[in-house]
């Protein structure tokens, strides 16, 4: 598809592409097949385009505020799964007053909430919605929430008191890999809570894993679930094996398939948010996946913090380099830099007029 293209033949791709054009099953094969250097540049470039005509060099940063590793899951992948013997934390009230604190003044759009299925919270879910409101007073900023599978009740409580967007990953749209990822639990739950927090005002975000038994035809199913829910920000992250779960042993891949398949989001959902997370491969990560399409660097926290993410490559690391100031000395050097808070706010209000 794109490796005998002209930059002529480039530039047109890109703007049809703006213009509606949606690839097919058959392209969607080809270029997650691409594995030549001058090929991937190509995708990138694509991408890049695609995502310059909607945001320019304009970036969005998120905190992340992974407030409990408790988890009541058993999820095949993840190290804070329930079984896993390791030392866990749940954050209290002052200690996230703290983060807010160390947040305030920082270039920061949205505070991400993430947490595992903790049964402090969801059996108390009055406990969650009452830190929702202390960090919507603190700070003042969109909410974005990340609590695993909550019931309506429960999400409409959260939005009315500063909950913007709910972020809950799929992993894959793949059903027979889905439940050997999440263990025991429901496809349909997930895609259901989706669908009801975005008919209530939410943004929401899908997300995949890649690296993971996906080959190329589960990748297009995955691709072609989360086009069926038009997500407001879709997400792919490298599967990194962790310590004590099922999957410890599994090899490792490289991240070019999820630059690949950020470029091919794109190209799927030209205006949509797409993350460049820092939990997986740092700073120098984040400019690979924004050179890929991507348009959001999240899982930034404050300088010297010791909060936990999902991947914890840097987890034993002195320096982390994942605080804002690093984050935007670091656009600025890729000819980027972030956008007005302003721009973000349209968003979060375009949401609430379509709910």
């Amino acid at each position: 598809m794109l490796k005998d293209m002209t930059q002529k033949e480039l530039d047109e791709l890109a703007q049809g592409l703006v213009n509606g054009l949606r690839l097919t099953d058959d392209e969607l094969r080809e270029l997650l097949s691409i594995s030549e250097k001058d090929d991937l540049d190509k995708l990138y470039y694509v991408s890049r385009k695609v995502r310059d005509h909607f945001f320019g060099n304009k970036v969005f940063l998120y905190s992340f505020v992974y407030f409990s590793t408790y988890c009541k899951n058993k999820c095949s992948f993840c190290y804070y799964r329930t079984s896993n013997d390791i030392e866990r934390y749940r954050l209290d009230t002052e200690e996230v007053r703290n983060i807010c604190n160390a947040l305030k003044g920082e270039n920061i759009h949205m505070v991400d909430l993430t947490m595992g299925e903790d049964p402090y919270f969801h059996d108390n879910p009055e406990r969650f919605v009452e830190l929702v409101k202390l960090v919507k007073e603190e700070m003042g900023l969109p909410i974005m929430i990340s609590p695993g599978v909550m019931d309506n009740d429960v999400l409409r409580e959260l939005h009315e008191n500063g909950a913007n967007f709910l972020a809950l990953y799929q992993e894959t749209h793949d059903q027979d890999l889905y439940r050997k990822l999440r263990v025991g639990q429901s496809f349909q739950d997930r895609v259901k809570a989706r669908s009801f927090a975005r008919s209530i005002g939410y943004g929401v975000e899908d997300g995949i894993l890649t690296g993971i038994g996906d080959g190329i035809e589960s990748t297009i199913r995955s691709l072609r679930g989360m086009e069926e829910s038009s997500p407001d920000m879709v997400r792919v992250m490298t599967f990194v094996p962790q310590e004590g779960t099922p999957l410890e042993n599994t090899i490792s891949q490289s991240s070019v398939s999820e630059l690949k398949i950020i470029s091919i989001l794109r190209l799927m959902f030209p205006d949509r948010l797409i993350p460049a997370s820092l939990d997986l491969e740092g700073i120098d990560g984040m400019v690979l996946r924004l050179n890929a399409g991507a348009n959001v660097v999240t899982s930034i926290i404050p300088a010297e913090s010791t909060l936990e993410g999902v991947v914890n490559y840097d987890r034993k690391h002195e320096e982390r380099d994942r605080d804002p100031k690093s984050v935007i000395k670091r656009l600025g050097e890729m000819g980027m830099e972030p956008a007005e808070q302003a721009d973000f706010n349209r968003i979060i209000e375009g949401l609430q007029c379509g709910a």
